[in-house]
């Protein structure tokens, strides 16, 4: 694979020894120098969080080139989506950030149903909210363990992945899967709550906020991890911005911007919670970030399901675009041939095109879809958050001891599933 890396220049070293043996032969004393070497970290690598490669150019341990090198997990999510339906493609949406798949297949249902021209009742809407939000719970618990782990804080992973083990038994009583969910669909979900799922939602709130307090006492004022994070990886907010960071990476560099107030979707602006922003931008601030976004996400689910509206959790005039129930489809034949139309053929959208983003945790997830009318579409476009974060890091690393680049990539949180997709 083909980078713009440059190796440390061979031919400039030689002449440098070459000079060092003339000096020693005349009798004079040659000027100490370090000798600069190229490493590889990853892309099979702990530290890297996936398939992840970062060529370096060392001079002793301080970083003065980095080169991210991407494309290991590329599996073409863009083209397959031009030859498949609309609701065929919302499991790879799931493969974007495997971490949080909720909230991938909900940003993906308002882009095609912003095309359609449709609004989902606010059943719904809260269905999605809480489920989004639990997705991001999940994602910022495995990215503070994980982020932990890189700078030595070992028990703060089995701590994080104890409570996501609750999450998933949440997920899986309400999707019946625990990774991969593809819950959402176009026009709705895939089926109501069940009955008292709500209520386990609300008392994992209730057991989750304490734990959480529990565990980031265990780093906020830990010096190890303090002089890990504080001053390392800064990132001024103007760079944050010229460089397309969203999410809690921006926010850490004391940029406010989260879609679900500037631009709320799916009833979001109906709740009350604070957008939290960091003040210098470093790894310290980001690990901040993501905490603080934990319990307001847990402050939004208590609203959502303390208000939980009634009514019907899917789009009931869209007859077109979403399959009707499955005791309908058994029983008369209009529902019979809606469903088989629907699943030959698939959701029958108006020619346009559009784009919709959403907040997602690790930053701004975007598709922008081309229809030339019908079931497929002709074009479909993902702005993934990770590339967008990932390309700051030659910027950010180069002058940092070569430790300090695990931690920078241990506070950036990112996956590769939507980075190469």
């Amino acid at each position: 694979m083909s980078t713009g890396f440059a190796y440390p220049d061979h031919e400039a070293r030689a002449a440098e020894a070459a000079e060092a043996a003339r000096a020693r032969a005349a009798g004079e004393t040659p000027e100490f120098e370090t000798e600069k070497m190229s490493l590889n970290m990853g892309p099979s690598h702990p530290s890297t969080h996936g398939v992840f490669r970062l060529q370096m150019e060392l001079d002793g341990e301080t970083l003065t080139k980095a080169d991210p090198v991407i494309g290991y997990l590329h599996r073409g999510d863009e083209k397959i989506a031009e030859n498949m339906t609309y609701n065929q493609f919302v499991p790879y949406t799931d493969r974007l950030d495997y971490l949080a798949p909720l909230a991938n297949n909900m940003a993906y249902a308002i882009a095609v149903e912003k095309l359609a021209g449709l609004t989902v009742p606010p059943r719904c809407q809260a269905i999605r909210v809480i489920t989004a939000e639990l997705a991001r719970i999940s994602s910022h618990l495995m990215g503070l363990g994980a982020f932990g782990l890189d700078v030595g804080a070992w028990t703060v992973l089995v701590w994080c992945l104890n409570e996501r083990e609750k999450l998933y038994r949440l997920f899986e009583e309400l999707t019946g899967a625990r990774f991969t969910t593809s819950y959402t669909r176009i026009g709705g979900v895939t089926r109501d709550v069940p009955p008292d799922w709500l209520g386990h939602v609300n008392t994992f709130c209730d057991e989750f906020l304490p734990m959480l307090e529990e565990t980031l006492a265990m780093l906020t004022r830990n010096k190890i991890f303090m002089d890990r994070t504080v001053d390392v990886g800064v990132i001024s907010k103007a760079d944050a911005l010229a460089y397309g960071l969203t999410g809690p990476n921006l926010r850490g560099s004391g940029v406010a911007l989260d879609l679900r107030k500037d631009k709320p979707y799916s009833g979001y602006e109906n709740y009350e919670f604070d957008v939290p922003v960091g003040s210098k931008g470093d790894c310290y601030d980001r690990y901040l970030v993501r905490g603080e976004e934990m319990r307001q996400s847990a402050r939004i689910i208590k609203q959502a399901v303390a208000k939980f509206p009634g009514g019907a959790w899917f789009a009931e005039d869209a007859k077109k675009i979403f399959n009707p129930p499955k005791d309908k489809v058994l029983t008369s034949m209009e529902e019979l041939i809606q469903h088989f139309m629907l699943v030959t053929e698939g959701p029958q959208m108006p020619a346009g095109e559009v784009y919709f983003e959403a907040e997602n945790p690790k930053g701004i997830l975007g598709f922008y879809i081309v229809s030339k009318g019908g079931g497929v579409p002709y074009r479909l476009k993902i702005r993934s958050p990770s590339f967008c974060n990932l390309s700051i890091i030659p910027k950010v690393s180069v002058g940092c001891l070569i430790s300090d680049v695990v931690a920078i990539l241990g506070s950036f949180d990112f996956v590769m599933g939507e980075c190469d997709r």
